[in-house]
């Protein structure tokens, strides 16, 4: 059957296939004619699915929907206001008909909202995580086009020097004098200091744990917990039942709030956010000498580029080998004048 909606110029197409499942689709076009081409099309592949067992072709909407289900991470919740966004554009098409020139529209239409260029990367990503699961996963799909990122000026790593740590210290209440100063111990991200719950904890063995479904890696967290940080949570012991971060009886769910804003104004701390805490944890480290793998296996990241970045924060190690320069006495032994006239004399073959 064919018809139209109120507020849409195109035919739309709706019948029950051979296999019971009702099929409803717009039609993309304006003429009848060819609209019911497109129907009698999709009777038919439904028809070869049922009858000889051909894959069916899967929809943008059930991809998205399927990999919502499957993923439970915190990262999703974030995913579905993208996906939602996205709907408009990808909404009525079929996995095989999402290609490079709908993508670029997207990418347009995203950065035309005046968004940063990070932004449009994070949407996505959203579409190359679903569309690759899709075929490496699900093998809806034989292939998934190219989703080309945009480019993103590096940033600099944020991160407070111990003086400063304190003086917002000082502006903070006091549960989130203890939170910053735990982050500080543990280098745990915020989401995983304010869910950190009793069970997860052991203080006689002096470690805690975070489970796959809370890192953001997605896998299962060892946390080596430090005097600081078992200090800290003795502090908070009996306090509730549950979570080791409460504030007035109830359980603190966010740090980024007012009082924690306030704090870093009256510090006089700008561009600094509450996840530049772990920066700050990881850069500390370096700079008192943690060795890169072991640093990537405190911080449980699964890429060692992610803590490259801190390298260039201890640099003490290559001293040697800048020595070694002195070893020559190109550096020492000649005057600079004396060097320039050698120069010279070397251009007219003396």
């Amino acid at each position: 059957m064919l018809y139209k909606r109120p507020n849409s110029q195109f035919w739309w197409c709706s019948f029950i296939a051979a296999d019971g499942q009702r099929i409803q689709k717009s039609t993309k076009t304006v003429d009848r004619r060819l609209a019911q081409e497109l129907e009698d099309r999709l009777r038919v592949e439904r028809w070869k699915v049922v009858q000889f067992g051909e894959k069916p072709r899967r929809t943008w909407k059930e991809a998205a929907v399927r990999w919502l289900k499957e993923t439970s991470r915190k990262s999703t919740e974030d995913a579905v206001g993208r996906i939602r966004w996205l709907d408009p554009y990808l909404g009525s098409l079929y996995l095989d008909e999402i290609n490079r020139e709908i993508l670029d529209k997207i990418t347009e239409a995203k950065m035309n909202e005046g968004v940063a260029p990070s932004t449009v990367n994070h949407l996505l990503e959203v579409i190359r995580v679903i569309l690759n699961t899709a075929v490496k996963h699900w093998e809806w799909i034989g292939r998934a086009p190219h989703v080309r990122m945009l480019k993103t000026p590096r940033k600099r790593i944020r991160w407070l020097t111990r003086e400063e740590a304190s003086s917002v210290l000082n502006y903070l209440p006091e549960h989130l004098q203890v939170m910053m100063r735990f982050s500080l111990a543990t280098g745990l991200r915020e989401s995983n200091v304010t869910g950190l719950q009793w069970s997860q904890v052991d203080l006689e063995r002096r470690v805690a744990w975070v489970h796959a479904d809370q890192s953001k890696s997605g896998r299962p967290i060892g946390v080596p917990l430090n005097k600081e940080a078992v200090v800290l949570l003795r502090g908070e012991f009996g306090k509730d039942s549950k979570y080791c971060f409460t504030y007035k009886g109830r359980h603190v769910a966010k740090c980024n709030t007012k009082a924690w804003r306030h704090a870093l104004i009256n510090a006089g701390i700008t561009d600094f956010r509450w996840h530049d805490l772990r920066h700050t944890w990881a850069s500390w480290h370096v700079q008192n000498g943690t060795p890169m793998h072991v640093l990537q296996e405190l911080g449980g990241w699964s890429d060692i580029r992610m803590v490259q970045r801190y390298a260039h924060l201890a640099p003490e190690h290559l001293a040697p080998y800048a020595d070694r320069l002195c070893a020559l006495g190109t550096v020492t032994t000649f005057p600079a004048t004396q060097g320039i006239r050698h120069k010279k004399s070397s251009y007219l073959g003396a």
